[in-house]
Order: structure tokens, then sequence, then C-alpha cells
């Protein structure tokens, strides 16, 4: 089923994102981040993609080899493991950066022969050695030509033209939006405007970026129905959980942090203290968000679903 017809039910889903396991784990890892949380039904399971990495491995003579690899690979099978294990939509992300057009197009119909109708359609980040983002040689610039890439397969129109009398592969396409602005966008009105573009391009529904706040999160959703984007926006929360969070999350995340909430962090002397601050906080945070009829909430796990259900065992 697609993502947006869920959202007629007229009430608050409940999702989550999880990683792929890194190389060399099993599967059983995400069933038993998924296992907990499937009393509060969820709508639908997004699997992040990763790209390539570059080390540098000793050779012969103290030559160095540039070697790419990709320490998280899998997101295609696990959409299939959980769509046919649990009877539960899959939505993996897809993304631009270390994919050509041709090697995106592939993938779109490995997911829609296994019966997968839903995207995260992403640019992606840069890799660690890059100080800004690099598209691939032959792949998509940015979200925008990612969705449009998927948008022509819909009519039936591949990248090779003597493809003709094709099948059109439908799907229903999420992209990112950022309640704090993207980190690379000199204001949220920039911001905004690049947003509804990859809404026109044909983009189905925006999930987005965690944040703290709520008042600049009901804040983001105004000014995109006022730049003409109707489409629904998913709140995005992941809660603090650890002393490392509190000038982890803000620096890699781009976020900043209420001071309500700060004031209650700084008191903490250890994880457990924490965790349970962190967990109050976005309890609260979803408790306002469900009184608002957001379409869902969408939790970022991150392979971490103790905490998760503690929140959604207090919500739903």
């Amino acid at each position: 089923m697609k993502i947006t017809d869920r959202f007629k039910d007229n009430k608050t889903l409940f999702s989550f994102e999880i990683l792929p396991p890194q190389k060399g784990k099993s599967i059983e890892s995400i069933y038993k981040s998924i296992d907990p949380l499937l009393e509060f039904d969820p709508a639908y399971i997004n699997v992040t993609y990763h790209r390539e990495e570059y080390i540098y491995k000793k050779r012969e003579k103290g030559y160095l080899e540039k070697v790419a690899v990709r320490k998280r690979p899998g997101t295609v099978g696990i959409c299939a493991a959980i769509k046919y294990k649990y009877n539960i939509d899959a939505v993996p992300h897809l993304i631009c950066g270390g994919f050509t057009k041709e090697e995106t197009e592939n993938a779109l119909i490995d997911l829609s022969f296994l019966g997968i109708q839903n995207v995260l359609a992403l640019r992606g980040d840069p890799i660690k050695t890059e100080t800004h983002f690099v598209p691939t040689e032959g792949g998509n610039q940015n979200a925008k030509e990612l969705v449009e890439q998927i948008k022509r397969l819909a009519q039936g129109k591949y990248i090779d033209e003597d493809v003709t009398d094709a099948d059109p592969l439908d799907f229903c396409i999420g992209v990112a939006g950022y309640p704090e602005k993207h980190f690379e966008s000199p204001n949220l009105s920039l911001d905004i405007h690049y947003l509804k573009q990859k809404i026109d391009a044909g983009a189905d529904y925006i999930v987005t970026q965690l944040f703290f706040d709520n008042a600049k999160f009901f804040e983001f959703v105004a000014k995109c129905r006022e730049a003409g984007i109707n489409v629904p926006i998913i709140p995005g929360i992941k809660p603090i959980a650890r002393l490392s969070h509190i000038q982890f999350m803000p620096k890699f995340f781009h976020v900043d942090l209420p001071e309500d909430l700060t004031k209650e962090l700084i008191k903490c002397k250890t994880d457990n203290d924490v965790l349970a601050v962190g967990t109050e906080w976005s309890i609260n945070q979803c408790k306002e968000l469900i009184q608002k009829n957001v379409p869902s909430i969408h939790f970022y796990t991150m392979g971490k679903s103790i905490q998760t259900r503690e929140i959604a065992k207090a919500i739903y």
C-alpha cells in the first residue's frame, strides 16, 4: 500500500527508521529492533541506504591503495524481508551520492518486482573525505532530479530509449524537509523554495529532520503551506539518550536544543539521567503533535528500540 493512502485514516500513525546492520552481521539484529515495536502497529518502516566510503590499505613497499567499501549494504533485501516477514510496508531510502542513474533505475526495478511501492528520495550526505557533496558521474545531482527520474518511470520512460511499450513503475515518493533549514541553505525561506521544487517534481509527502522544539515544526509547516506545499508533512523524532548526545546531536544534525531542555540536561550526571530527561521530553513533544493531528510520528531509532518503545507506550 502507498504511504499516502494510510494517511487517509485521519489518525496519527506510528512509524520508524532502522539502519542496515554492519557488513558481516545477520538480519537477526534487524528483527530484534523491530519486534519490540510491533505492538504499536507500525504503518511503515524506513530503511536507510548507505553509500560507499573510501579507506586506504597498505600494500607492498609501503604503497597505499584507495579502496571503496560499503559498510552497510542490504537495504533492498531488508525491505523485502520486512514486507514478507511482518506484512508491513518497508520504505527504502534512495540516495544520489554513489549511484548512477542506471544503477538507480535498476534498484527501482528490483523494488517493483518485490512489490515495494514506496521510496524516500534523498540527495545524501558527502562522504567523509569530501568537504561538500560531489555528485556521482552519471548520477542525479540532487533530490529533485531523483524524484524526476522516479516519476518518469511512472510514465514508462526508461533511460534506454529502445525500451518501448514499457510497464510503468509507480512509486509513492517521500522527500526530506528541515524545520530548522538544511545546514547548507542560507535561510529557511530558500530551503522551502527548493523543497517546493521537489514537491512540484512529483514527491507525495515530506518527512522532517529531527527537532526538539515543536514551535519550529509548526512554523515550518505554516511556511510550507504559504509556499503552496500541500502534501502531508511528517515530524521526525529522535530522543536524546546519552550524555554524549548533548553535544553530538546539535553538531551532527544541525539542530538547536530548547533552553528548557538544556536546563534539565545540564543537571544530568549519568547516561540514565539523560535517558529519563530525553524520554520525558519526547513524550511531551509527541503528545502535542498528536493533538495537532499530524499524519504520523516518525522515530529515528538508530537500531535501538527500547527508548522508542517507552515513548510509544505513553502516547499510543
